[in-house]
């Protein structure tokens, strides 16, 4: 491949937001390096029944770009892929994604202050600047359960639905209960025989004020766009408004747990299930979800909730802690994705030749705002450490984060630099405040969850408001990096 000024890595919404603003801001040679056959990420792979975003749709978009065409409060994971495709194809920027393109590994060259990018393990790509956008919900987590390879039906995660397996009155066996899980619960046993669903922890789930856009509606988005922007305004400081619970002090979320505690009363009137049902830990310190369907799926006839470890899976069923086997015909795993070891599947060797894996096994998982990281010149992280969110819109943050990184390879530009790379004590310091402000906070009510990495150090979540991250990239400091010519 030819040498570019940016290699951008993924095509989910960070990699299309930083592809159109640098043909915004005049840059041609630039390219999006994709593994799959099609541009979406995340909403290119989830097509589970009943998949959609949990964020309201009109906040779930670029501000640059509104989408009068969405038809639920909730979009489906249809939608927002053919908003994606849609953008790519308004902003011309479809024709710099190289799919096929599977990255696995990126190394710094000191000399020339450019990143030799290996490509399906033998191509290769020259950049002065490299920007992971590969997300953090990518890589299906498995458990490991004794036996689950001597199945003898068909086992997937939720991510790699496997819609060739008919369900129809079939048995079949959930095992987690996560964001995905009960959005495709409901669906499946309308269809299923018997579903067992296999609870470890169980989660705190709010209604959803879900609703259908109608095509007047939708029609007066696309004819008065300042409208459909005060609606989405309008959901935005509603969201916002929650941080104060999330990031500020933990009691303001009881108003929030009585509200989930209703739902429950409400939806479930047997006590024993729910009894089950009901979480021990403080509302917010895993992921919130919303539902109204997956409480009434699980009062069904043919769903049965069990909470005893498993101890093995048989090729004929699944065999609990008890020593009871359920059989059953698929095995459909909803045990979410690996989070905190995604950035770093890629090896990305810096100064020295130092993978960032190794180094962030030895200091902790780290990155000045989420971003850049001592070490690693002209390398810019996309939803990076402690910028994931648990209260509102993960676009708001990655269009900050890509305004930032804009204004860093103007800097390289302006000044006719080789490389720009942040200062360690700069991003010591940046670190040590967000994991301050971590302690004491809902996030650490209690519970394992997906935000916390092996050393049980929480280095997803983004302790403040969006808005308090949007100041902060707002403007780069020079001052903050080291700028070699």
């Amino acid at each position: 491949m030819e040498p570019v000024e940016v290699a951008i890595i993924g095509s989910g919404f960070a990699g299309i937001c930083m592809g159109i603003k640098l043909r915004q801001a005049g840059c041609e040679n630039f390219v999006i390096l994709e593994q799959a056959d099609r541009l979406g990420g995340t909403w290119r792979d989830n097509t589970y029944p009943g998949c959609a975003c949990d964020v309201p749709s009109y906040l779930y978009s670029f501000s640059f770009e509104q989408n009068p065409r969405w038809t639920r409060m909730f979009a489906p994971w249809d939608e927002i892929l053919a908003y994606l495709e849609h953008c790519a194809d308004k902003y011309g920027i479809a024709d710099k994604i190289r799919y096929g393109s599977d990255v696995t590994e990126a190394a710094y060259d000191e000399a020339t202050g450019h990143w030799t990018v290996t490509v399906n393990g033998t191509e290769t790509v020259q950049a002065q600047a490299l920007v992971s956008g590969v997300g953090n919900l990518h890589k299906p987590k498995f458990p490991e359960i004794a036996g689950l390879d001597s199945f003898a039906g068909k086992a997937f995660h939720s991510s790699q639905w496997d819609h060739s397996d008919d369900l129809t009155g079939k048995r079949v066996a959930v095992i987690g209960t996560g964001a995905s899980a009960i959005q495709f619960v409901p669906r499946v046993a309308e269809k299923a025989a018997q579903v067992d669903l296999y609870q470890r922890t169980p989660p705190w789930i709010t209604s959803k004020p879900d609703r259908a856009i109608g095509s007047l509606e939708r029609s007066l988005h696309a004819r008065f766009p300042a409208g459909q922007r005060a609606i989405r305004d309008i959901i935005f400081w509603g969201l916002e408004a929650r941080g104060l619970g999330f990031a500020g002090n933990p009691r303001l979320m009881k108003g929030l747990e009585l509200q989930a505690k209703r739902q429950l009363r409400k939806q479930i009137s047997d006590p024993v299930l729910r009894e089950k049902l009901t979480p021990d830990y403080q509302i917010g310190c895993k992921r919130v979800l919303i539902s109204n369907d997956y409480y009434p799926a699980l009062t069904r006839d043919n769903v049965d909730v069990v909470t005893d470890g498993i101890a093995r899976v048989t090729p004929t069923g699944v065999v609990t802690a008890d020593g009871v086997e359920r059989e059953c015909d698929t095995i459909v795993f909803g045990t979410g994705f690996e989070v905190s070891g995604n950035l770093t599947r890629i090896s990305i060797l810096g100064r020295d030749g130092v993978d960032l894996a190794d180094a962030w096994k030895q200091n902790g998982i780290g990155a000045h705002l989420g971003i850049t990281v001592a070490g690693y010149p002209n390398l810019f992280l996309l939803v990076g450490p402690n910028t994931a969110l648990g209260h509102s819109s993960m676009v708001f943050m990655i269009e900050a984060q890509v305004r930032y990184v804009m204004q860093a390879l103007d800097l390289l530009r302006r000044r006719n630099a080789t490389s720009v790379e942040v200062r360690e004590d700069v991003q010591e310091r940046f670190v040590s405040e967000v994991q301050q402000d971590l302690d004491g906070s809902v996030w650490q009510g209690g519970c394992t969850s997906w935000y916390l990495d092996a050393q049980g150090r929480n280095s997803t979540i983004w302790p403040d408001f969006t808005l308090t991250y949007w100041r902060r990239t707002r403007r780069l400091n020079p001052t903050d990096y080291v700028i070699t010519h």
